[in-house]
């Protein structure tokens, strides 16, 4: 196993014992977070993307080596294992290189080859790839056996040539070069399946569409997938032939003569039968599986970006789920998003019924002391902001907002539990208003993958996504605390250490005994441990607690070490959290030890300076313009606030308000190049877009942001700059991390 971990260093530039210590610590049960944050004496300060980096290795070399003691069991029981194949089993890094060395030996179901090896004819086909020089037909005609099936000497040397053709398909060195030759000078074609061009207009652009497989983008590798799916496309994998075959015959043909004849047959038989197809079926599998990883990335760093969206707070909030002959359904709910009042309006449906509709959103725009509107951004969201702008009510915030997942959300078994005796218009519009309050906690309620960012989320391996977005919740749900006495078993379950069960505990503990008032009370929940605790305690919070440690992320192991520090200083604790200068005064050298070093007393010191600081911006208020409110009311040159809604390799899609996401294609965003649109752009961020382009009809909108400066949600200039500029002096997780940890991934490759 050391050698895991020197593997693991050098491919991560970290030292041997960061690995040893962080590994040790994974498998002890401790999390991600909890390791970033309170063990950076043990891992030498590594970040949340070099420890992830670290846990998804360690476990690919472990199945790795758990494959690997299977293929040696297999050879021992076959009683083909060699000093010479040992080595190389031993030797090999790859799971693909592992199984081409095993293929020879894997039991197989009947081949051409086997049914050659039964008529006899191995010595033949070891005597034709020698290629000396011998009488072939004398000597095939010695394995002629009508008993056996071999009847003619040309029936001989066909099955020599099968079981050569078989060995050739299966040499593990030569299976390497030409999958790389598949991938790095292969191409994708695309051609559309007649009769399909009406009906598949969605893939127009790949009805005849050529590629270099090396450089083609994930969104058009998944894109080309999917239409074949659906029986659209016709999609195949073209390697360069020649070079396939020269390299064969390089290899196999080492003489000029009738065996040498033979060998040439065998090998073109062995391309086209065996060869190309397995290696245009492992380039389609590795292709797909970098799609994949691109489009996760891309997915997960979407959803951290709107997971970390500004939360308005806590404010009354009127909740509007826009509809048009259906109605407008209107809730009002308290500051910790409780449901205070629920009707139905119809703005939309007549003068009478309009007029009634704002009697009754003033009624209870007064009744309730409403400080924020949050309108769904769905069917007549804009009609609706317009109506309601129209009211004129004092002192209100009106916002859009993104209403992507609020469905899935108000038809789940999580919203059923919430409001049972509510219907879905209800529980949908509830969402619409707590997404604006804190789009974390509400987000966290339903599948990422239907919080509307990403692309092609069905498409890809969803263990994979799986596992990234968790990943990515859990980060979020982290970095920003969690309101012990408040939060739902939904957000509480992301906590680091808990998970649903212990969340559930958690509530039903505090709805019978009332508020926590001490971190250390969560001991006394059901099957919540030690070890739990030592995960989560740090990341929980509980306002108004006598001990203002309670309200920050420092850990209760440390609080002692916070209370000497107060006494030494002739000080409280709150004094320490109020007097900048008391603090600066503390010599922290002093308190270091073997357990606790600077890393730690830094964090200390900067959450007694801004106890359960929150790493979100603050919030802004946004609003499209008037008048523009579908496709139709666009024109070419128009400049349009928007707000970015998702960001994927090729661009980002922006919301002008339209009912239709804009493109703002990668050479558009800036003046100058960028690699990657998250280098000046992120979900949820508001810009100033040009409208180049409209499809109605393909429902396309083409901007540009090149002559309009990216903003910061405050409405200032955002200067474009590389993201680790970009995000200096902020918290981890407001990085593009997934981006991080893919660079990472790619030094093990």
């Amino acid at each position: 196993m050391i050698n895991h971990f020197i593997k693991i260093a050098q491919e991560l530039s970290v030292a041997s014992k960061q690995v040893t210590a962080t590994v040790s610590l994974l498998d002890e049960g401790a999390t991600v977070p909890f390791i970033s944050r309170y063990r950076k004496e043990l891992t030498g300060s590594l970040d949340e993307v070099q420890i992830t980096a670290i846990r998804d290795r360690i476990q690919q070399l472990r199945d790795l080596d758990k494959r690997r003691e299977a293929i040696l069991k297999s050879l021992t029981d076959l009683g083909k294992l060699t000093p010479e194949l040992q080595k190389q089993i031993d030797e090999a890094e790859t799971m693909v290189t592992l199984e081409d060395i095993y293929l020879p030996y894997r039991p197989k179901r009947k081949t051409r080859a086997t049914a050659a090896r039964e008529k006899g004819l191995q010595p033949l086909a070891d005597l034709v790839i020698v290629q000396t020089k011998v009488d072939l037909q004398a000597e095939a005609n010695k394995y002629v056996d009508a008993e056996k099936g071999v009847n003619t000497p040309e029936e001989a040397l066909a099955g020599a040539r099968d079981i050569i053709a078989e060995t050739i398909s299966e040499h593990a060195e030569i299976r390497a070069q030409l999958r790389e030759l598949f991938i790095e000078k292969g191409s994708f074609q695309a051609k559309v399946v007649p009769g399909k061009e009406e009906s598949g207009i969605k893939y127009k652009d790949y009805f005849d569409w050529t590629e270099p497989v090396k450089t083609a983008p994930s969104h058009r590798v998944l894109a080309m997938r999917r239409g074949e799916k659906e029986e659209i496309l016709y999609l195949d994998i073209l390697p360069p032939e020649d070079e396939a075959i020269a390299l064969l015959d390089r290899t196999f043909v080492t003489a000029n003569n009738s065996s040498s004849d033979q060998v040439r047959l065998a090998i073109a038989d062995g391309y086209k039968r065996l060869l190309k197809p397995s290696m245009e079926t492992e380039a389609r599998l590795l292709t797909k599986k970098r799609a994949d990883e691109e489009a996760i990335r891309v997915f997960a760093e979407n959803a951290r970006q709107l997971l970390l969206a500004a939360p308005l707070g806590q404010k009354r909030v009127m909740a509007i789920d826009p509809g048009f002959r259906t109605g407008c359904k209107v809730v009002c709910l308290d500051e910790q998003g409780k449901l205070l009042e629920y009707t139905a309006v119809f703005p939309h449906t007549g003068a009478g019924q309009a007029r009634e509709a704002e009697k009754t959103v003033k009624h209870l725009f007064e009744t309730y002391k409403v400080e924020a509107i949050a309108i769904g951004n769905g069917t007549a969201g804009r009609e609706t902001e317009l109506f309601v702008r129209n009211l004129q009510l004092p002192g209100v915030t009106i916002v859009m907002v993104n209403e992507s997942g609020a469905s899935i959300y108000s038809a789940s078994e999580v919203a059923r539990e919430e409001f049972p005796d509510k219907d879905v218009t209800v529980r949908g519009a509830v969402s619409i208003g707590r997404r604006l309050m804190d789009p974390l906690a509400e987000l966290v309620k339903i599948d990422p993958k239907s919080i509307g960012v990403g692309q092609y989320q069905h498409d890809v391996d969803q263990n994979k996504l799986q596992t990234s977005l968790d990943d990515t919740v859990i980060s979020c749900v982290n970095a920003v605390g969690v309101e012990l006495n408040t939060a739902s078993k939904q957000v509480l379950a992301y906590v680091s250490g808990l998970g649903p069960q212990l969340a559930q505990n958690i509530v039903e503990y505090r709805n019978q005994n009332g508020a926590f008032k001490r971190r250390e009370q969560l001991k006394k929940v059901p099957r919540l441990g030690d070890k739990a605790f030592e995960q989560a305690a740090g990341f929980l919070r509980i306002q108004g607690s006598d001990n203002p440690l309670e309200a920050s992320g420092v850990h209760p192991e440390r609080y002692s070490l916070v209370e000497q520090m107060a006494k030494d200083s002739n000080a409280s604790i709150r004094d320490l959290m109020t007097n900048e200068k008391l603090r600066k005064s503390i010599p922290l050298q002093k308190y270091a030890s073997d357990k606790v070093g600077l890393p730690t007393l830094n964090d200390i010191m900067a959450e007694l300076a801004k106890p359960g600081r929150d790493p979100r911006e603050q919030f802004e208020a946004f609003s499209f313009t008037e008048g523009v409110n579908e496709v139709k009311d666009l024109k070419v040159g128009m400049k349009l606030p928007g707000i970015v809604t998702n960001i994927t390799n090729f661009g980002a899609f922006v919301d002008i308000g339209v009912h239709q996401d804009g493109l703002v294609h990668l050479s558009q965003i800036t003046n100058r190049y960028i690699k990657d649109p998250n280098e000046v752009l992120k979900v949820h961020q508001q810009v100033e877009v040009t409208v180049t382009e409209v499809d109605v009809n393909r429902k396309r909108i083409s901007l540009s942001m090149k002559e309009n400066e990216p903003k910061n949600n405050n409405g200032t200039a955002r200067k474009p700059l590389p993201s680790t500029q970009q995000n200096r002096g902020k918290k981890e997780p407001e990085t593009d991390m997934q981006s991080k940890l893919a660079a990472l991934k790619a030094k093990f490759k």
